[in-house]
């Protein structure tokens, strides 16, 4: 006889089995991230997360207890299969190193006077070894099972211990946070002690540490009006800190203020939302009399009331040590959402904010405001103030104010030092999110400077920092950034792919950038590959879409592209129109590239022989620029018009040049138009000035990128955590690497490949 046995119910709230390769590409990053890099908490994690998890709409766990449960109880097991002293030690190393490294673990033991020989348990064990430091864990969830394995009154003893010890000049703030996490309830005098702690930590760019004693000092706080403050300010650093996971659920649990709600929409949100936001928070900021410069009393952009300067911070967390309002800087916030979204117009109001606050709003914002007027010659100044403030050791968010000013203006030189000195000074100041920012506009710079491979690569790794730090506006912005490299360097696939990527993303959000972009790459790849029409249509179009779907200055960028593909396809009446207020703005910013151009475009559009010296002209104004690529595509239609005047020696040198240059940037789709022309010619369809191939560009961009890192000395291992790739796929990228350059070994490349990441 056979025993039915029915099925136990549908269990409808479990998410379905999925694994990380399903996931989107941001969150499957973010996954690695939150769970240290290891593969088997991942491979845990992914079943576990909702369906709104997995889209990334919402944010992921934080508590370890969530993300790998199993692996985290396997692992607390082998710890309590140890003796009591050998766990004991565990413990006391474990809370010195999670979750706030305080490296007091050797002067504790002494202090106690603790035996160290039972490490040699652990270290037969496998889980644990002694090291010159300290005590060095298999893995970090070794280390998180060690902490949680000790009984909540054995981990107070601990943290009391580690406190003792902390007694040097800096080590303030890591003795709060030992004395918050060992006492044994709510205390107004620990959770104030924990708040001027973290002010120390956050002036010294530690804003991990800042977040992590300021939402200590919300758990031990009395009064639920200050702890949503705290918490609102941990959210803050949280984010500024690279962890936005963990941002969301701290403003979540608080009551978030209109400058945290504008910052998250505007790196990873709809940018229209965010600059009314944005601009809500600094008009309230005014209102609050915080807009002279004196320190705000709550908020996201406020010092914390025990900070020992006292002074005004700025929304990216850093304080505004050149005495600019908080205002100015939430304002600035505002500009680069009004950039990312193409509506300049509203560029106008913030402007109008600025001036009802009475403070000096960042030069990007008046220069875009005038710009959009048709002002250029104000907008010229107001854009030359914003791009002089590129000194070292600035603030990062007006560092990138003024690489954006450098790159409208076309001083890719100047948009270059200033996005590295951004990157380098919120590096110091510990705020991961606008150093990842910089890297989307140094990409840029890199290109027009005539390193489009070090672009891209630029590119491909702030990509991955973007989705790993929650920046999802920001990775949009980067696919379309690499769907443009993608369409120089001739790589179709990838230019559509990322396009794709790009616009799909930034169109719902109302991203007029990304998608204007993309759009160009579009246009670009067509342009180059001889498909006229195509490219005089896409880019035709990009000039009617209004703010969310197209963007100004990109249109403004474009126009060159577009004059050569109407040419070609016959259609100049709007390309003149399009000319002329290209040449206006050319003339009034007085950048050799952009008036290189426009003398191309007014090549394009005379007749005959006419032509001749608009070209020669261009020529001379592209040797006192940057843009090396635009050179060689003036040279490529100087040459063609040559050939057709039957000037065939001179358009023979002009099309070798080009050859040259376009086989140098490793855009074959280019080098393919200029052979084609001197086979016109019946020349030899090669270059004929020298130079040499750079095998390098041979590369890919994520080739180029784990090349570097490769010759820099990092281990595939290494260069897999730091790309969210698994070692083997870094093994498979390197033998293709080794084989496109028709090399050995790691010697080899690194004598290819400069220090500072150029090649050799």
């Amino acid at each position: 006889m056979v025993t039915q046995v029915n099925p136990p119910p549908l269990d409808r709230t479990s998410p379905p089995q999925r694994d990380a390769s399903a996931l989107p590409e941001g969150v499957r990053i973010r996954v690695l991230h939150v769970v240290y890099g290891d593969p088997r908490a991942a491979a845990e994690l992914v079943p576990l997360l909702t369906e709104r998890q997995s889209a990334g709409l919402d944010p992921l766990p934080t508590d370890p207890a969530a993300l790998a449960p199993a692996l985290l109880r396997a692992h607390r097991a082998e710890i309590r299969a140890l003796p009591d002293d050998t766990r004991l030690l565990l413990l006391l190393a474990a809370a010195d190193q999670y979750p706030v490294a305080t490296h007091a673990f050797l002067r504790a033991v002494a202090a106690a006077r603790l035996d160290t020989r039972p490490l040699e348990t652990a270290d037969t064990a496998g889980i644990a070894h002694a090291g010159a430091g300290g005590v060095v864990f298999r893995d970090a969830w070794t280390r998180i099972a060690a902490y949680e394995a000790g009984s909540p009154a054995d981990r107070r003893d601990v943290h009391r211990l580690l406190a003792r010890v902390l007694r040097g000049g800096g080590e303030t703030p890591r003795r709060s946070w030992h004395r918050g996490a060992g006492a044994l309830g709510p205390s107004g005098r620990l959770a104030t002690e924990l708040g001027a702690a973290a002010g120390q930590a956050r002036d010294t760019g530690q804003l991990t540490l800042a977040r992590a004693l300021t939402e200590r000092a919300a758990g031990l706080c009395p009064d639920p009006s200050e702890q949503t403050r705290l918490l609102t300010r941990a959210a803050t650093d949280a984010w500024h800190a690279g962890d936005a996971d963990r941002a969301h659920r701290l403003a979540a649990t608080a009551t978030a203020d209109d400058a945290l709600t504008g910052l998250f929409a505007l790196r990873a949100g709809n940018a229209t939302e965010a600059f009314d936001a944005l601009l809500a928070a600094a008009a309230q900021t005014g209102t609050d009399g915080r807009g002279n410069g004196s320190a705000p009393a709550s908020g996201p952009a406020a010092v914390d009331a025990a900070s020992a300067n006292g002074g005004a911070s700025a929304p990216d967390g850093s304080a505004a040590t050149d005495g600019t309002a908080p205002a100015a800087h939430i304002l600035a916030r505002a500009t680069e959402a009004a950039m990312y979204t193409g509506d300049l117009r509203r560029c106008r109001e913030a402007a109008g904010v600025a001036e009802r606050l009475g403070v000096v709003p960042p030069g990007t914002l008046g220069g875009l405001a005038a710009a959009f007027e048709g002002r250029y010659e104000d907008a010229r100044d107001l854009l030359e103030a914003a791009a002089g403030r590129c000194g070292p050791g600035g603030d990062p968010t007006l560092l990138v104010h003024a690489g954006i000013a450098a790159l409208l203006l076309g001083d890719h030189t100047r948009a270059a030092t200033a996005t590295v000195r951004a990157a380098a000074s919120a590096r110091a100041r510990g705020v991961t999110a606008t150093a990842v920012q910089a890297q989307e506009f140094r990409a840029y710079a890199e290109f027009w400077t005539g390193r489009p491979h070090a672009g891209a690569a630029t590119a491909t790794d702030a990509l991955r920092q973007a989705y790993a730090t929650g920046q999802d506006n920001g990775a949009g912005h980067l696919q379309a950034a690499l769907a443009m490299f993608a369409a120089v360097t001739g790589d179709a696939d990838t230019c559509r792919q990322r396009a794709a990527a790009a616009r799909s993303y930034a169109l719902p959000r109302g991203l007029g950038l990304p998608a204007a972009l993309a759009q160009w790459a579009l246009a670009f790849l067509d342009l180059a590959d001889g498909r006229f029409a195509g490219a005089a249509v896409r880019l035709r179009a990009l000039a009617g879409f209004g703010p969310g779907h197209g963007h100004r200055a990109i249109r403004h960028l474009a126009t060159p592209h577009y004059v050569e593909a109407a040419v070609r396809t016959g259609d100049t009446r709007v390309a003149r129109a399009a000319h002329a207020d290209y040449h206006r703005w050319a003339t009034a910013v007085r950048s050799p590239d952009d008036l290189a151009l426009s003398a191309r475009c007014r090549a394009l559009l005379a007749p005959g022989a006419e032509a001749v010296e608009h070209y020669r002209t261009a020529l001379d104004l592209h040797a006192r620029g940057t843009r090396d690529f635009e050179r060689a595509r003036t040279e490529l239609l100087f040459g063609s018009a040559l050939r057709r005047l039957r000037r065939r020696t001179e358009a023979r040198d002009r099309l070798a040049g080009a050859l040259e240059a376009f086989d140098c940037f490793g855009a074959p789709h280019c080098a393919a138009q200029a052979r084609a022309e001197l086979r016109a010619l019946g020349a030899p369809a090669t270059a004929s000035r020298g130079g040499g191939d750079d095998p390098t560009t041979r590369l890919t961009a994520q080739q180029q990128l784990i090349a570097r890192m490769a010759a820099d000395g990092a281990t595939n291992r290494e260069i897999a955590a730091r790309l969210a790739l698994s070692p083997r796929t870094i093994d498979h990228h390197l033998r293709g690497v080794f084989s496109r350059l028709g090399i050995r070994s790691r010697i080899e490349l690194v004598r290819l490949f400069g220090d500072d990441g150029t090649t050799r």
